[in-house]
């Protein structure tokens, strides 16, 4: 009889049969609605029609939801937009998030009890809509990008998060880098950020994904239509069934229907998020587990 507990020991096959099948359970549910999408945004109208509005395996593929996309609208413009406001955004507030988060895990920085419930405080109470946009408005950054990227530069939760995962450091490493006449800024570019790495790489993916996803703040902010992130752009397909105002068919060619522009512009929206997503998975678990437990 063996002495190893329970959970050590070799699985039943019927263990690892409900395993798998609960697995790939799990997959299907989630690859299921994404094949669809990309399927519908590939279908042509007949296909669509015949199927009650979404397909989920063409038997032919026709790209015209796609060209219509990027032939004679705002789209491209929209997308550089976005694609700007994120790398812009996201550097900005790594860049804030893990030095506030530094100098909150120093016992010995002035204030750094003060500071450190200032911040926490601001988990329990955000500011509303109505002040943030005074601010904004008062900063006379209405109808422009940086209304964008500063008002949601800096997040409590992630620099708890970054915070935690720098006071896991051991602190023998901050002693011989002093000894070795480093300062604290040398200590933060040579010492910290290298070893935060993995904390840093799944804060900014959350950064990046908020900065993407965000369309009440552009919806707030810019009026001009021109500078619509394309998540804005979106939304004006949405309500009024057409991508931008002049948005229009080649002539003698029938506009693809809107199930199919709807579903491409969801792939156009998703796909550069969960082209980052595999990059990323490694440091998840050690990145958040790790900045989390330490106080």
């Amino acid at each position: 009889m063996s002495d190893r507990p329970v959970w050590q020991g070799k699985p039943r096959p019927i263990a690892l049969a409900l395993k798998g099948l609960a697995l790939f359970l799990i997959c299907a549910v989630v690859i299921f609605p994404f094949l669809s999408v990309v399927s519908t945004s590939l279908a042509t109208k007949q296909q669509i029609d015949a199927n009650g509005g979404y397909v989920l395996w063409p038997t032919s593929i026709s790209f015209d939801a796609y060209r219509q996309i990027f032939d004679g609208t705002g789209v491209g413009r929209s997308i550089v937009v976005s694609v700007g406001v994120t790398v812009v955004g996201t550097a900005f507030s790594l860049f804030c998030t893990v030095l506030a988060a530094y100098g909150l895990s120093r016992r010995n920085m002035l204030f750094q009890r003060g500071l450190l419930s200032f911040v926490l405080i601001t988990l329990l109470f955000a500011p509303g809509m109505i002040p943030v946009y005074l601010m904004v408005k008062q900063m006379h950054m209405l109808d422009t990008y940086w209304a964008l990227i500063i008002p949601s530069a800096v997040s409590a939760f992630n620099i708890v998060i970054v915070r935690g995962f720098i006071q896991a450091i051991p602190q023998e490493l901050f002693d011989a880098a002093r000894i070795d006449g480093a300062g604290e800024w040398r200590i933060f570019w040579s010492l910290v950020l290298p070893l935060s790495r993995a904390v840093i790489a799944v804060v900014g993916l959350f950064i990046a994904v908020g900065y993407w996803n965000n369309y009440f703040g552009p919806l707030l902010y810019l009026n001009d239509q021109t500078k619509w992130p394309l998540q804005l752009v979106m939304r004006s397909f949405v309500l009024q069934n057409h991508v931008t105002s002049n948005s229009s068919a080649t002539p003698g060619q029938a506009a693809p229907p809107a199930q199919s522009v709807q579903m491409a512009l969801v792939v156009i929206a998703t796909l550069p998020i969960l082209c980052a997503y595999p990059f990323l998975t490694k440091h998840m678990s050690k990145g958040m587990l790790t900045g989390a437990i330490k106080g």
